[in-house]
């Protein structure tokens, strides 16, 4: 279980780790410009044609909302010049032009405006989906120390949670901020070529509006931040207490969860509650600053225009009517979009650290595989010649081409594995094995026996390389298994683990999961080998019966016993059977293991067993102690010698 404590020390690691720290009235996120550049170099290489037309049709949108100002100016500056003259006939006919001249604009925005939200939603889960594809198709390069140093429910949290943070990101607040900034720099540009004057007063108001922002919108993308990780956080411990609901019931822990869990939802409502009271905040001052502004900019064009100043502009104008009340209107614009651009920080900030945490994912080392020697399908000639076989033979054979003169060889595949004086740690500084020797001879069982923690799983963790060993050799066949492909050396070994994992599906598909191209005929023989096939033909559609939450609706046992079948559809030389039977009672174990026996006739097999009872009949067995090998022998030889598998083995009690 979490307890409350960790979490804690977790929860303060993590806010140390961003900008600020746990120095919140200091701390200020920093706008990630390099995950900035990635993400749109990213949407530009996924649509290189449709990301143009969506920013040509959203800054052409932006610059249509300025111009109302200008055509207010033209319009006021008309009825200056045509109704002081009593001219109204004219008058109507210029107001009536320039009036369906803004109209016709105004119908082409609409379009561009259409026109970028289809062509955005399209752009927007397009992106989404390649990028959900680039995390599985990477996680599934990833070595399996990346998911035992990181907790589950908080790599989930990458596809939704994370996801969902960049695509408010790419749908909204980009295509607001480009509008924003282009509404901006135009209107801008207006201001100055009426009014130089009344421009620097509108500025002088922004920059007051841009203090206010970084200080109380700096401190709400802050917390923000810390409330996407915060989330990722409870993510993961709720995941964690639904895989553990049996241990959780079974021990009476479920006030003791509780509190853990109160302690994990009240750091992510602290972060949630003051993010959002920043961000609450933030608007309406701006919106007062804005309306105060308004009024300023008002009595200064009240006060040029009485006083006859005089105007420093792009355009020559003098301070007029005609001026002064479409720069009202640009005033009313300007800020406002100042306000939304304020507004979208929190979601760029917020986006841009999804970003980073699905980047994270994404720029993980793959698993280093740097082999090159494969496995193929192989024909033996009478003279003992072995060759490459296009077709399926039933016959396996390692491919070996030599760099120093470009030959190839084959090599039969036996299942032959040894390792020589092996050293392995999971950290550098902390090694678990040391000078590890095991000679496998194909078709001899090797069993491994010792407490929790000896290294008799790690031993079979570094034959099938989901870790690499520090120092010594490991040989398969002959060969350096450094230099076998990690695919092809997976496919020739088989694996029951301890923990078994079924897929939702059929029986039928999870068996078949040891072998894609395995017939019907052919799993139902692996089942009947393991012993699976009465219980299967049992249940409500057999072979067919849907699977589902890792086959929860199967007893341990039955679980465990497709997994033997899954391992012996596959049909590999070299089997590897770690703690197979321990979810299985001792009526069933008798069932099984003579099915096992079947199985593991012909194969060299790698057991690990608790009950002492399951490795009599094994060739040699290992005896472990703190990583090292103390006794090795068959049953006999180890109980003639009387050390510690004799006292084990006599003292009427199960390794533990």
């Amino acid at each position: 279980m979490m307890p409350s404590k960790k979490e804690e020390m977790r929860h303060s690691a993590d806010t140390k780790g961003m900008p600020g720290g746990d120095k919140m009235p200091g701390g200020k996120p920093k706008m990630n410009k390099g995950m900035l550049k990635r993400l749109v170099v990213m949407l530009y290489q996924f649509y290189p044609v449709l990301l143009p037309v969506i920013v040509v049709c959203i800054v052409f949108s932006a610059i249509i909302s300025t111009i109302p100002a200008a055509f207010m100016q033209k319009v006021i500056a008309v009825i200056e010049q045509y109704a002081g003259a009593g001219d109204w006939t004219n008058a109507k006919v210029e107001i009536l032009k320039w009036v369906l001249l803004l109209a016709f604009f105004y119908v082409l925005s609409i379009v561009a405006e259409l026109v970028s939200a289809q062509l955005g939603a399209i752009l927007t889960q397009g992106y989404l989906k390649k990028m959900r594809g680039e995390m599985f198709d990477r996680m599934q390069n990833l070595p399996i120390k990346y998911f035992d140093q990181n907790g589950h429910g908080d790599i989930m949290s990458h596809y939704t949670n994370d996801v969902d943070t960049l695509r408010q990101l790419v749908s909204q607040s980009l295509p607001s901020l480009i509008r924003a900034v282009v509404s901006i720099s135009a209107a801008l540009f207006l201001m100055v070529y009426y009014s130089v004057w009344m421009a620097l007063i509108i500025i002088a108001g922004v920059l007051i509006m841009t203090m206010v922002t970084k200080a109380i919108g700096g401190r709400s993308a802050l917390y923000f931040v810390r409330q996407q990780k915060a989330v990722g956080r409870t993510e993961g411990f709720i995941e964690e207490m639904m895989n553990g609901q049996k241990v959780v019931k079974v021990f009476c822990h479920e006030k003791q969860s509780g509190a853990d869990f109160d302690a994990i939802n009240d750091a992510l409502y602290e972060d949630s509650k003051r993010a959002n009271q920043y961000a609450n905040m933030l608007m309406p001052i701006l919106n007062n600053i804005g309306n105060v502004l308004y009024v300023v900019v008002a009595l200064a064009g009240g006060a040029f225009l009485l006083s006859d100043a005089t105007n420093v502009s792009l355009s020559g104008m003098t301070f007029s009517i005609s001026m002064i009340v479409p720069f009202l209107t640009m005033t009313r614009q300007f800020t406002g979009n100042i306000s939304q651009v304020s507004q979208q920080v929190n979601s760029i900030v917020m986006g841009l650290a999804g970003a980073e945490r699905i980047f994270d994912l994404i720029d993980e080392a793959p698993e280093v595989d740097d082999g090159y020697v494969t496995l193929v399908n192989a024909v033996v000639a009478p003279d003992g010649t072995v060759t490459e076989s296009e077709k399926r033979t039933g016959t396996w054979a390692w491919k070996h081409p030599h760099q120093a003169d470009g030959s190839v060889t084959y090599t039969l595949l036996r299942g032959d594995v040894r390792l020589d004086d092996v050293d392995f740690g999971y950290e550098e500084d902390k090694m678990v094995l040391h000078n590890v020797s095991v000679f496998a001879e194909p078709g001899q069982k090797v069993a491994f026996v010792g407490a929790t923690g000896a290294g008799k799983t790690t031993i079979t963790n570094l034959i099938n390389r989901f870790y690499d060993i520090a120092d010594g050799k490991i040989r398969y066949d002959g060969i350096n298994i450094n230099k076998i492909k990690k695919a092809d050396l997976r496919r020739s070994l088989g694996i029951v683990l301890q923990e078994t994992n079924l897929f939702t599906g059929t029986v039928m598909e999870n068996i078949r999961y040891g072998k894609l191209d395995a017939t019907d005929e052919e799993c139902i023989a692996a089942a009947k080998l393991a012993g699976a096939d009465d219980f299967i033909t049992r249940l409500p559609k057999g072979y067919e019966t849907e699977l589902s939450g890792n086959g929860a609706n199967l007893s341990q046992g039955q679980r465990q016993l497709l997994a033997i079948a899954r391992a012996a559809v596959a049909d590999p030389p070299v089997m590897i059977l770690d703690e197979a039977t321990s979810s299985i009672d001792t009526r069933t174990e008798a069932i099984v293991q003579k099915g096992m026996d079947s199985l593991m006739e012909g194969r060299t097999v790698f057991v690990i067993a608790h009950r002492l009872s399951t490795v009599k009949n094994s060739d040699v067995i290992m005896v472990l102690d703190h990583g090292r090998i103390i006794e090795r022998g068959n049953h006999e030889k180890l109980i003639a010698e009387k050390g510690t598998y004799y006292r084990l083995y006599t003292g009427a009690f199960e390794l533990e």
